[in-house]
């Protein structure tokens, strides 16, 4: 070592080739071998140096320049170091790695009190430059094998020349590792492929190995153990925050808890009331896209579809209803009659009412309705976000009414609305509005009448002049008020007003289908109002509706009326409704051929003998009934009588039925109560007022439509439970909301037994008035007429009926309630044109489903004499002998004077050969002093009432007479006539 060199020659590391080793007394040590250790020698420490040399502080110096013999060797005998690289006995070194008593040297790494070097590793000036190796100038270089020039070489085994070659450790396998760490990365390597298998193709490797590098990083079993112990780990921490939290709280003094309190309050009534706020204003105003004005009319497109998904109609506002013009076209009284209904701030507010979101929120929150909509508001609820009422869409409607607000002018927002609002009867737009109100143009209206029209916008179905006069006058009212309180109108302008006068409304397709299916979408209209639904929805919602109809039915049924009626006078009139009886859905529904005209299917009319099945069914539910075999007199009485072929001596109550006695079932329903015939109708599905009732009521002279009909006879065949009668099955708006969806419910109204009684008392009809189907099908059915006004005439006929799947009933009848007659001039019955319109029907709709029973007949009370299909009448033939009594079957007399009410029932006329609900029998009965018109005027001059139109049985109406020659007191009494043939 060369002391010129100065300080840094004397701390140099020791340089990496081999030097001889030098013992602990200078004494030169033999070479090792490759291990660079003796196998002789104890360990050495594990910091590499001999025991004794001091260790290295951290800073890289050694405290003494100490020289040291070659890493990795220790002198021959030298003792065995301690663990931590001192000799034994040697005192401890400090914790900074130095000596004790040794100074501390700076943190930069010098001794304290040696100048600080430069940051660019240069001597400080006036000290001479170092070479670029290192070295002072002028000293020579080293080699490049790191030695002096002069220095013999080394050998290559690391010994100097002429050294001796010591002996070699026996030599470890090659692949030993030397550490743990090569240990376990061999191991690892040797299981790695032990598993892979040598017949694995080279492109699934690159999978393997990605697979195992996420296998790596993605430890599935731990990730499942620390998933596992994450709600113990959150309940700790909740349960420490709660500690801490309780513990500080603890500290606090009454004053500053009331502080701490009144702070979390504010910050969380900031967070709701500010903060989130704002928050979902900006999302909301950064996702919603404003509407252009034709998004209203592309949205107002409603579809009816068949049950099958077939499309029923399609309707679309016709561009004659949605007239666009111009704000300077609509008078300024028109546009302040609007903004005095629907928005008082419109000039003043952004967009949205925040007070009117705020209560509509609140009806939200408590269950009421919505409302505080600005104009801006409802154009765009019109345009886009449609009529939900939901915080949602209020949301919405607040965005983009003020992103409409900021791009557009508010004479342009208010022109947008007013050209796209709906204002009923079929017109969208102020315009057409007012052509459909007073038949002017809009810039011709007063402020009267603009004030009418404002006024409807908010509900056209309810507030139109023509469907509720007292609430539009008060609306009215409302509008002109406000127009006085803003400054709109003078005083004296608002005296002088008047409620104007409208023009009546006029039915527009509109896109309407104009044949029967137009009917059935106005029927779909009401039934969707009595849903909530208003017509108003119905026009701007774009829904989607899906109705009961049988496309396949519906066609039978308009073929089966248009076969009937062809070649008839054009003054008849028909409706049919054909009725589910297990769900209460109407699979075909005609109400005539004029899709904008008057709807038969629900227009009330007298049901005549179809009636006599509810006055059954009241005695049957009465607590101890009469069995269909009691029997009663079937002869005419004072003040009654019944239809040609229809009179019996005596009848049990299915025989009756089936021939369609006046008398019997007259007795029945004086017996049982006429209040209880109207309930029990009521409960099997009638659902006209059946008021003020008397014993005419069994011969039905109370006013129902074909669908009640329909339904109630649909709740006997389905063993009395009542499905209510509906068309639609689900509604969709444009958005894919459902506002509708049937659930179909059901309540059993009366026992399967007691509908199974009547079932049997109708099942010999169809055999008795040939409307039987094909394959001896079980079906139960009956007819009826009524008579009218005119001698020998009816006005109504009718013919219902049902099997297990299906039924029906069919009405036939004119407009002005005329008599009703055939090509060639003959009266209709109900078993001649409706009877063949509901068999061709019936047929049609049946043949392609399996034959069903209506289930076993018990009977309650006593058993009709024969059961089944036939009574012992042949069809349309003479009658069969009389049937004997049963033996316990009492047979009522027959004499009972007629009700007070009776004396109202008008006589009836004789049906000619083609008419025949009774079957056949002669003609003539007005010309017979006891039973023809004549004679009743002369009954009534003797103390009764003048005769009036009634309601019948299938050939005619009961005639009021009173025969001096009847006794009254005995049972098989018959009143001799030729003109009358009676049965039995």
């Amino acid at each position: 070592m060369n002391p010129a060199n100065g300080p840094r020659e004397q701390f140099a590391l020791p340089r990496r080739q081999p030097r001889k080793p030098v013992g602990r007394d200078g004494a030169d040590l033999p070479e090792q071998a490759g291990t660079r250790r003796r196998s002789d020698l104890p360990e050495q420490a594990g910091n590499g140096r001999p025991p004794g040399v001091p260790d290295v502080p951290d800073h890289g110096r050694r405290s003494a320049p100490t020289e040291q013999p070659p890493r990795g060797r220790r002198p021959v005998g030298a003792p065995e170091q301690a663990p931590n690289g001192r000799r034994p006995g040697t005192p401890d070194e400090a914790l900074n790695g130095r000596p004790p008593g040794t100074r501390e040297q700076a943190g930069n790494g010098r001794r304290p009190g040696s100048p600080e070097q430069p940051l660019n590793g240069r001597r400080p000036a006036g000290n001479p430059e170092q070479s670029p190796n290192g070295r002072r100038p002028g000293t020579p270089d080293d080699s490049p094998n790191g030695r002096r020039p002069g220095t013999p070489d080394d050998s290559p085994n690391g010994r100097r020349p002429g050294t001796p070659e010591q002996a070699r450790p026996p030599q470890a396998e090659p692949d030993a590792p030397d550490n743990a760490t090569a240990a376990r990365l061999l191991a690892e390597g040797r299981a790695r492929m032990a598993t892979s298998s040598p017949d694995t193709p080279e492109d699934e490797a690159p999978a393997r190995r990605k697979d195992r590098r996420i296998g790596g990083r993605f430890d599935m079993t731990e990730l499942t153990a620390r998933a596992a112990v994450l709600p113990e780990q959150a309940k700790e921490w909740w349960e420490r925050s709660r500690r801490r939290r309780r513990t500080r709280l603890a500290k606090y003094t009454p004053k500053q808890l009331w502080w701490h309190r009144a702070r979390l309050a504010g910050l969380g009534a900031a967070g709701l009331f500010v903060v989130l706020p704002v928050m979902l204003f900006f999302i909301g105003y950064l996702c919603f896209s404003v509407p252009t004005p034709d998004d209203a009319v592309n949205k107002q497109v409603a579809t009816i579809n068949f049950a099958d998904g077939s499309q029923l109609a399609k309707v679309v506002p016709q561009e004659g209803n949605r007239i666009k013009v111009s704000i300077d076209q609509i008078p300024r009284h028109v546009q302040f009659a609007v903004l005095s209904a629907e928005d008082r701030s419109f000039f003043s507010n952004p967009g949205f009412d925040p007070i009117g979101i705020a209560r509509a929120a609140v009806g939200q929150l408590t269950g009421g309705g919505g409302g505080g909509s600005t104009i801006t508001q409802q154009y765009v609820k019109n345009s886009l976000v449609g009529d939900q009422h939901s915080l949602w869409r209020k949301y919405r409607e607040m965005i983009l009414a003020v992103k409409i607000s900021q791009e557009n002018t508010k004479a342009d927002i208010l022109a947008d609305y007013l050209n796209a609002i709906y204002f009923g009867r079929g017109a969208y737009g102020i315009q057409a509005a007012s052509q459909a109100y007073f038949g002017k143009n809009v810039w011709e209206l007063s402020p009267s009448e603009g004030a009418l029209l404002a006024g409807v916008i908010q509900s056209p179905s309810r507030w139109d002049p023509a469907v509720d006069p007292q609430h539009s006058v008060e609306r009215w009212t409302f509008v002109a008020d406000g127009m006085l309180r803003q400054g709109w109108l003078t005083p004296e302008q608002r005296a002088a007003a008047r409620f104007p006068v409208t023009i009546p409304p006029r039915r527009i397709s509109g896109g309407v289908p104009t044949d029967d299916r137009g009917l059935i979408l106005s029927a779909i209209k009401d039934e969707l109002e009595s849903r909530g639904i208003s017509e108003q929805e119905f026009s701007q919602e774009g829904l989607k509706i899906t109705t009961t109809i049988d496309p396949v039915a519906q066609q039978q049924a308009v073929d089966a009326v248009h076969k009937g009626l062809d070649g008839q006078p054009p003054n008849l009139r028909s409706a049919l409704v054909s009725i589910d009886p297990q769900t209460g859905s109407i699979l075909a529904y005609y109400g005539g051929d004029n899709g904008v005209g008057l709807d038969y299917a629900r227009v009330r009319k007298q049901p005549g003998s179809t009636f006599k099945p509810f006055v059954l069914l009241a005695n049957m539910l009465q607590p101890t009934p009469m069995g269909l075999g009691t029997q009663f007199k079937g002869e005419p009485i004072a003040g009654l009588r019944n239809a040609d072929g229809a009179s019996c001596k005596v009848c049990d109550l299915k025989q009756a039925m089936t021939i369609s006695n006046n008398v019997i079932y007259h007795e029945l329903a004086v017996r049982v109560g006429p209040q209880k015939v109207a309930d029990a109708a009521r409960l099997a599905g009638i659902t006209a007022p059946l008021t003020k009732v008397d014993a005419g009521i069994a011969l039905g002279d109370k006013e129902v439509t074909p669908v009640d009909l329909a339904s109630a006879y649909a709740t006997i065949a389905a063993g009395g439970v009542y499905h209510p009668p509906h068309l639609v099955t689900k509604v969709t708006t444009s958005d894919d909301r459902v506002l509708y969806e049937a659930v179909n419910p059901s309540s059993q109204r009366f026992s399967a037994q007691v509908a199974r009684n009547v079932i049997e008392a109708m099942l010999g009809v169809p055999t008795y008035d040939k409307l039987t189907l094909s394959g001896s099908r079980p079906v139960a059915a009956k007819t009826g007429t009524v008579q009218s006004y005119v001698e020998n005439q009816n006005n109504d006929a009718w013919t219902a009926g049902f099997t297990p799947q299906v039924a029906s009933a069919v009405w036939i009848g004119t407009d002005q309630n005329t008599p009703i007659k055939n090509a060639k001039g003959a009266p209709i019955s109900g078993g001649t044109m409706p009877g063949t319109i509901w068999k061709t029907y019936m047929f049609d709709a049946t043949k392609s489903q399996p034959a069903q029973s209506f289930g076993p007949y018990k009977a309650i009370g006593a058993p009709p004499a024969v059961a089944g299909p036939t009574d012992g009448f042949m069809a349309g033939g003479a009658p069969a002998a009389p049937a004997a009594p049963a033996p316990d079957a009492a047979v009522p007399p027959s004499d009972a004077p007629p009700p007070p009410d009776q004396n109202d029932e008008r006589p009836s006329s004789s049906d000619n050969s083609d008419s025949g609900d009774g079957g056949g029998g002669g003609g003539g009965g007005g010309s017979h002093k006891e039973c023809g018109l004549l004679t009743c005027k002369t009954v009534q001059n003797q103390g009764e009432k003048a005769p009036s139109s009634s309601s019948g049985d299938s050939g005619g109406q009961a005639e009021a007479q009173r025969s001096p020659e009847s006794d009254s007191g005995s049972t098989g009494t018959a009143i001799p006539s030729t003109s009358q043939p009676v049965r039995g």
